[in-house]
């Protein structure tokens, strides 16, 4: 790979024994059209090296398009799937039975074409299952050789610390931005304890702008709502990865951008109105 804008901006953050940049990228909207293989080839020109998926975007497609694109002996690229929820006609469900999980992953490998993944998470815990019956079959899996790391996405503090009873987890994905808050206790909790955080909807969906104090410091910076937003959670901590999910590489190069926005006291002090810390457990 040629040297990535990233290098001396962004920072690197190490997940188990990989090094990646810490601004990823989401693919819940990638799909196995040309176009959007198109522009997962032009991100990996620009240096993105950490690309997060699930068995459950476009219906197992995004998987596919990353499998065609990202090939397993792309060393440098850390590729992440997750399982554990199902589409239906309503939405989705949680399914976090040990049968379940064992399909999800073998499709997993197929679609992404490789003989082991590199980062795998619980994508919700089932309430209907322990979550030790659950993380048993990835750590099957990971004994076997099939899961390099573990992870586990939308947990509380007392799930994340029963799951590092049973394997060693790497990364949590739980939602987080700077307006909505509410797992401020998780990422704490992640830094404490040097296990990476990968906040989900980390631009609340395009929706930054609504937002006053964050709209009116862009408007003064010359920049985007977005590109502040990646901005105060790089800055937030040195554990926080952010996977930002677009289709345009006008969007992206914007993202990547926002690596090189610093953010002074001041500023940080007056995104705080944005929201307040909530404390769940």
């Amino acid at each position: 790979m040629s040297e990535s804008p990233l290098d001396g901006e962004v920072g690197t953050i190490r997940l188990g024994d990989r090094t990646v940049h810490r601004l990823g990228l989401g693919t819940n909207r990638v799909t196995h059209r040309p176009e959007a293989q198109a522009f997962l080839r032009r991100a990996v020109e620009l240096g993105v090296d950490f690309i997060d998926t699930a068995d459950v975007y476009q219906s197992g497609a995004s998987e596919e398009a990353i499998g065609e694109v990202v090939p397993s002996t792309a060393s440098d690229i850390l590729v992440a799937t997750k399982g554990g929820l199902v589409r239906t006609p309503g939405g989705y469900e949680v399914n976090g039975q040990p049968a379940h999980l064992r399909e999800a992953i073998e499709g997993s490998l197929q679609r992404l074409r490789r003989d082991r993944l590199d980062l795998y998470y619980l994508h919700r815990v089932d309430p209907r299952v322990p979550i030790e019956e659950s993380l048993a079959v990835l750590r099957g899996f990971q004994k076997d050789g099939r899961i390099r790391h573990i992870g586990v996405s939308n947990v509380t503090i007392s799930e994340l610390e029963r799951a590092r009873r049973m394997v060693t987890v790497v990364s949590v994905q739980n939602q987080y931005n700077v307006i909505e808050r509410e797992g401020e206790d998780v990422v704490r909790y992640c830094e404490d304890h040097d296990i990476v955080f990968v906040p989900w909807n980390p631009l609340l969906r395009g929706r930054m702008a609504e937002s006053g104090p964050l709209a009116e410091l862009a408007s003064r910076r010359g920049v985007t709502p977005h590109q502040i937003a990646l901005a105060w959670l790089l800055k937030r901590s040195p554990m926080v990865l952010p996977i930002p999910g677009t289709l345009s590489e006008k969007h992206l190069k914007e993202n990547l951008a926002a690596a090189r926005l610093p953010l002074d006291a001041s500023e940080i002090q007056a995104l705080e109105e944005c929201s307040r810390p909530k404390t769940t457990h």
